[in-house]
């Protein structure tokens, strides 16, 4: 009586859902894959966030950062002591 509109709408519905999830989740994987490399540096280090008025004015120095790498299990103690002599003899903060 419906003339075979019927019988194949069941799997087209499953595959319009099938589609606008996938788009959905592909487009949330591209902002959040956009947001992640927008706050790294070249070596992966991340940004430190913008100054907004609350807490320490002063970015760290560069013997702090080198002290947190070497902390955090990122360089080793060779490496570690090589850069921290050639800051120091180039008068880097």
């Amino acid at each position: 009586m419906m003339g075979g509109y019927g019988v194949g709408m069941g799997v087209g519905w499953v595959f319009m859902g099938l589609f606008w999830v996938l788009l959905i989740a592909a487009i949330v994987w591209l902002v959040v894959s956009l947001v992640r490399s927008g706050h790294r540096t070249d070596d992966g280090m991340p940004v430190p966030p913008p100054a907004t008025g609350f807490g320490p004015a002063s970015a760290p120095s560069s013997l702090e950062l080198l002290d947190r790498r070497l902390a955090a299990g990122e360089i080793d103690l060779a490496t570690y002591q090589q850069v921290r002599a050639a800051l120091r003899e180039s008068g880097t903060r």
